[in-house]
């Protein structure tokens, strides 16, 4: 079995089933599932992911005997079916990797027609649109030739015969558009079209391999993070047809809504078309209850395999059908793609309807997608322009400037402008400028067109189906109710009416649904990992505990000291002169300090809160500009050459390898001192206020021993010395932030003088890749990951064989010399859900991250144990 290339499936049995998705790519997996489900699936076979591999092992070699064994295999549908493949016999061929990625592989429809095969047709109508939707197909996917090529000569064929849909252009023009096509085909390539059926197989399962590393599915993969895959499988299927007469239809349903996740068929049809028109969004569809009025028995029977499938799958499916003359076809099931809203009322559902266990819902739920839900919504106060409506594909508030490329979307994003893509109707090729908008607007497709689908997946907003705009994307700008948008201007999108408004719309907070608090609260209770928050002032602690954070992980007081009413007042003690000049700067900032602790603490009312000492070299404080040193001299009072001179004097070539952190405490300690005395103190005025106080004070960038031991015995006095002069019962905990690779290293004698550990993995990772994370990420580091020597930015998820090991290498040694020594995370891997996982497995006792990612961090903590608990099993 281990050298079988292809698998069989149809007419009620089937060679795989639904657990071979790494071999047989989830679309060929679930038809072989399908077909021994007793489905109506039309019968085909699928070639296996590892001769995909194989293909691009050998630098785009087809295997030897492969397509020996394809004629075979064609051979069994022909017996299957009665039908000779060449003389009416037709196939799709289609790709399907393990993970789903829709539309960003090849596909080809109509396989096997040619001047002779289509006079075999019984219906030429059909006949000739079938042959010239094959050949512009097939040129696009294995030629390469532009597809607007042949778009432009349909619709010079619509003029001619004055109607406005593709079904209804009569028989002879579509046979007269063939001939234009096989023309343009041949001037765009210098060939005749190809009339060898078996040629045109082999060409195309040649080119469906090719499409696993075309630059919309690489991008694809890096945008999702999917990682691991070793290629497409090619399913080879014998054609229905729902462009053969007006009893005919395809379409797309998804078994529960997938924008809110109501428990209702959500269907989009087109009556004698083919699927590639549904999902490409060409034209506006039907929806359920139109279908069931012009064909109610086969919409029963489609009800019944909607119930079926979500069933057998215990989970929300996606759907695609045809119907061929009354008779039903099931092309396919996946997993359906849905907003985080759906996802959280279909995993609640499926609990309650007893498919699913809280485990098992709370893994099928994206922690990422829960973003979507943590961020504002349009006022309903407020006053809009509403200039269309379209069809709500994907939910949000999105708003910001119009651009009709993908290359412009892109740029404008790059540029830190928040961009509205505004497209006739998006391709795959569109995904790169879809990811960066904020948002996506098209004229034509529904609810399970490729916009509204990707759209989906991305968290992105998505208004589609808005037929009123007239869009020219040549000229950069559309039409709509008498307004003319340029790109550039500003409008909005409320992706849940599908209003598409003028301006910039206020928002306001996201208000967060029961099923949210059910999920956390199931999380909360499968979860073994802490949470806390990255939290510098009350207002963010107070956002963090709202999202169930356990207490702030890393307080960052260098943000307190760039205030406005601040930062004089720290420069003027860099700047002074003499120790006497420094203690009376730093004696006005005491005050300040000690009320932003103070509030802290209310705020945690007894959570810990961690307060890393500051970190940053000292010239970030004192500016370059001479406007700006003139300026903080008229403020400050310090003469003008001072300044000057202090900026000369800190100048460093690698600063943040510099004086900073825990080495401006051993050199110039003030400052410390400062802030230690301002936490002693905000400590005692909370307890004298019955406010319960768990403080950490974390010393940055310890990479000795002796460091960590010189600053800890200063800390030390300073409490002892204000508890004896206040008769004071102030405690507080010491450790460190293990980011210098020698730290981790070392750990074991790091231990002795800590009380915790705190991974500060974004500056590890920056000392243990040799890289800097500013520098690199305007220059090498995305061509690194694309190029596939980072796995993925290892700045988003943590590098596990490299800055992981230091990690768990810290943690093994910190707690062999204490055992119970606590340890966490504290860089923005705490909010990573891989990340997460990887922190659960080296048994962290907590993440910290930014209060938006707290319910991201709760849920992915909850997933790893369940992961965890399903390993040993």
């Amino acid at each position: 079995m281990a050298d079988k290339r292809i698998y069989a499936f149809g007419a009620g049995k089937a060679d795989g089933n639904a657990t071979m998705k790494e071999l047989l790519g989830g679309k060929g997996a679930n038809l072989a599932e399908m077909a021994g489900l007793g489905l109506p699936v039309p019968p085909g076979f699928t070639i296996t992911t590892t001769t995909c591999k194989a293909f691009h092992d050998a630098g785009q070699v087809m295997p030897d005997g492969l397509m020996d064994e394809v004629r075979a295999a064609v051979g069994g549908v022909e017996k299957q079916l009665g039908r000779e493949f060449g003389k009416g016999l037709l196939f799709s061929v289609r790709s399907g990797a393990a993970s789903s990625m829709p539309g960003m592989m090849d596909t080809v429809l109509n396989l096997g027609l040619n001047d002779e095969v289509v006079k075999l047709l019984d219906n030429p109508r059909f006949a000739w649109d079938s042959y010239r939707r094959f050949i512009a197909m097939y040129a696009d996917v294995v030629d390469g030739v532009d597809r607007k090529l042949f778009e432009n000569e349909l619709s010079a064929a619509k003029q001619r015969t004055r109607v406005l849909k593709d079904s209804d252009v009569p028989a002879e023009e579509l046979r007269n558009v063939v001939g234009l096509y096989k023309k343009v085909y041949k001037e765009a390539t210098g060939e005749d079209f190809p009339q060898d059926p078996w040629q045109q197989l082999d060409r195309s399962v040649f080119a469906v391999f090719r499409s696993w590393n075309n630059n919309r599915a690489v991008e694809y993969r890096r945008i999702h993070r999917i990682r691991g895959l070793i290629g497409t499988a090619v399913n080879v299927q014998a054609m229905v047809y729902g462009n053969l007469n007006d009893n005919s239809a395809t379409g797309v349903g998804f078994t529960r809504d997938p924008a809110t996740g109501e428990n209702e068929f959500f269907c989009d049809v087109l009556f004698n078309a083919q699927g590639e028109d549904v999902v490409a969004g060409i034209r506006n569809p039907d929806d359920f209850e139109q279908f069931g009025q012009r064909m109610p028995e086969v919409a029963r029977q489609l009800l019944d395999v909607r119930d079926t499938l979500e069933k057998h799958y215990r989970d929300m499916q996606d759907i695609e059908f045809t119907v061929e003359d009354g008779k039903l076809y099931i092309l396919q099931t996946r997993n359906g793609k849905r907003t985080a809203k759906a996802a959280l009322r279909i995993a609640l559902s499926l609990v309650s309807e007893g498919l699913l266990t809280e485990q098992q819902a709370l893994l099928k739920i994206e922690a990422s997608s829960l973003n979507q839900l943590l961020h504002p919504t349009f006022d309903p106060d407020a006053e809009v322009h509403v200039i269309a409506r379209g069809i709500p594909a994907s939910p949000g508030a999105a708003k910001g400037k119009a651009v009709f490329s993908p290359e412009a979307a892109e740029t404008l994003s790059r540029d830190g402008q928040n961009v509205i893509l505004i497209r006739e109707e998006t391709s795959p090729e569109d995904i790169k400028g879809m990811a960066a908008a904020q948002g996506i607007l098209t004229a034509r497709g529904g609810r399970t067109s490729h916009a509204a689908v990707v759209a989906r997946q991305m968290g992105k907003t998505c208004v589609a189906g808005c037929s009123v705009l007239d869009i020219d994307e040549r000229r950069r700008r559309m039409t709509v109710d008498g307004h003319v948008i340029k790109e550039g201007d500003v409008i909005s999108l409320n992706g849940t009416s599908g209003e598409v408004m003028l301006g910039d719309v206020p928002t306001v907070p996201a208000e967060l649904s029961g099923d949210f608090a059910t999920v956390m609260e199931w999380a909360d209770r499968h979860r073994k990992l802490g949470v806390r928050a990255n939290a510098d002032t009350p207002g963010d602690a107070r956002k963090a505990r709202e999202f169930g954070a356990e207490g702030i992980g890393l307080c960052r007081t260098e943000h307190m000291f760039f205030e406005e009413d601040r930062i004089n007042k720290m420069r003027e003690a860099i700047l002074a002169r003499t120790d006497d000049e420094k203690q009376r700067s730093l004696a006005k900032l005491l005050p300040m300090q000690r009320a932003d602790f103070l509030g802290l603490f209310k705020v945690m009312n007894g959570l810990p809160v961690t307060i890393r000492l500051l970190d940053p070299p000292l010239h970030e404080f004192l500016p370059r500009d001479p406007d700006v040193q003139r300026a903080i001299a008229k403020d400050t009072g310090v003469p003008l050459l001072n300044i000057q001179e202090a900026v000369d004097a800190m100048h460093e070539v690698n600063p943040m390898l510099g004086l900073r952190g825990c080495r401006l405490a051993v050199v110039a300690p003030q400052i410390y001192d400062m802030q230690v005395r301002a936490i002693i103190e905000a400590i005692y005025d909370a307890q004298h206020i019955d406010i319960p106080v768990d403080a950490e004070i974390m010393i940055p960038l310890v990479g000795t021993l002796y460091e960590l031991t010189a600053i800890r015995k200063r800390i030390v006095e300073q409490v002892d010395t204000f508890n004896q002069d206040s008769s004071g019962k102030v405690q507080v905990r010491i450790g460190t932030m293990i980011e210098v690779p020698r730290a981790a290293l070392t750990a074991d004698r790091i231990a002795e003088q800590a009380d915790f550990f705190s991974f500060g993995t974004n500056d590890l990772t920056q000392m243990t890749l040799g890289v800097s994370r500013d520098d690199a990420e305007q220059s090498f580091l995305r061509q690194y990951v694309d190029l596939g020597i980072y796995p993925i930015d290892p700045f988003a998820t943590i590098d596990v064989k490299g800055v992981g090991k230091l990690v768990q290498m810290g943690v093994n040694l910190g707690r062999a010399t204490k055992p119970d020594l606590k340890c966490g995370i504290c860089g923005e891997h705490g909010g990573d859900p891989e990340s997460i996982d990887f922190c659960h497995k080296i048994g962290l006792d907590y993440v910290s991250c930014s209060p938006y990612r707290v319910p991201i961090a709760r849920l992915a903590a909850a997933q790893a144990a369940i992961r965890a608990g399903l390993a040993k099993v």
